[in-house]
């Protein structure tokens, strides 16, 4: 590993670091097709990430879709199963177009679901993995955490029509508080707009903010399943990695209930995004409820590429005199401990390396 967590390798280490993660907690691999029937997308293009996606016609003339997420394919393609869960992770190929780009890109994309009979131990084992995810990639991370049915509870307050809510919802997400204010001016209920406008600057320590929260007059059901989430996963975390902050705000349309999202240092969006997506479970015809996240490698890329500033870290220079058992031996003795060695007998056009070696009579001698 790394300083900040990566593996040595990169990208494709840090899949199977991931891959290894969600396996010893008994999530078993879930492989699909590139392609969907592009209805899957087209009813449900708000849940989507990117709305354009990559279409053609099969022969029989029936419109197929290069996917451009997991999760929908997942949940119309799982069988139910009473008072049971299922477990399942990916590691899949997404196409997108990114925010900003005219280009199509593909896209790796590592993340898991739990669907079924979703208890307590469900949701904390979720938020679990989603932290230790980030400790996998950098241990200056940090996973949000919010709940949507506090904050819902403060908008039924404020009767809010279904466009309100969504604008609200979308300003609570985007922090803009100013456009947030402005939406509860008219509000009737001053208390309840008063509460809402505090809720969503809360960001903390999960003890600090759930103190916060009784003073705001927020209480029930789901203040007590956060309270009990955060003291389950504070005694299984480092300390710092977990925060409460109300103004992470998934799409209530698809979401409810926990919702979270995670960053790392040197990453300036978030690396992961998850929560419990009950509502498009019964908009796809499930009874039961579910919960996951995605961690997104392209969010990741200038980390580590950063991370990856040297082809090698040795370059070792032999010369034609040179035996090859004392070539073998030299690499062998500068490789201990993961770091990586090219032994050559000249250095290569444009390779990166950390340090230049060179082998003289058996011997390594020092920086050439």
């Amino acid at each position: 590993m790394n300083g900040n967590g990566i593996a040595q390798g990169g990208e494709e280490k840090l899949i199977s670091e991931l891959r290894a993660l969600y396996r010893s907690h008994g999530y078993i691999r879930y492989k699909m097709s590139k392609f969907e029937a592009y209805d899957l997308y087209a009813s449900n293009k708000d849940f989507l990430t990117s709305q354009d996606i990559i279409t053609f016609p099969e022969a029989g003339g029936k419109l197929m879709a290069q996917k451009p997420d997991v999760t929908l394919s997942i949940v119309r393609n799982s069988a139910e199963q009473a008072d049971c869960v299922r477990k399942v992770y990916y590691n899949e190929s997404v196409y997108r177009r990114p925010k900003g780009s005219k280009s199509f890109r593909e896209i790796t994309q590592v993340g898991l679901e739990c669907m079924g009979d979703v208890d307590d131990y469900c949701v904390c084992e979720v938020l679990y993995l989603a932290a230790k995810s980030l400790l996998a990639i950098s241990r200056d991370c940090v996973l949000a955490v919010s709940h949507l049915g506090i904050v819902s509870e403060l908008l039924d307050r404020l009767g809010m029509s279904a466009e309100e809510r969504a604008k609200a919802f979308s300003c609570i997400s985007g922090k803009n508080l100013h456009e947030l204010s402005c939406l509860l001016e008219a509000a009737e209920d001053r208390e309840a707009a008063k509460a809402l406008g505090r809720l969503v600057t809360l960001s903390g320590a999960p003890e600090e903010v759930l103190e916060e929260l009784t003073a705001l007059g927020c209480r029930g059901a789901y203040v007590d399943e956060l309270k009990r989430l955060t003291e389950m996963l504070s005694e299984l975390l480092p300390k710092g990695v977990l925060t409460l902050d109300f103004s992470v705000a998934n799409d209530a349309r698809y979401y409810t209930g926990v919702v979270f999202k995670g960053f790392v240092s040197g990453v300036p969006a978030g690396v992961l995004a998850g929560g419990r997506y009950d509502p498009l479970m019964k908009k796809m015809g499930k009874k039961s409820g579910a919960i996951g996240f995605a961690v997104y490698l392209d969010a990741l890329e200038r980390l580590l590429n950063t991370e990856k500033q040297y082809d090698v870290d040795t370059l070792l220079l032999y010369d034609a005199e040179a035996k090859p058992a004392d070539v073998f031996r030299a690499v062998e003795t500068l490789s201990q401990g993961g770091a990586t060695v090219l032994a050559e007998r000249a250095a290569p056009e444009n390779l990166i390396y950390r340090r230049l070696l060179r082998l003289k009579d058996g011997e390594v001698l020092g920086d050439a």
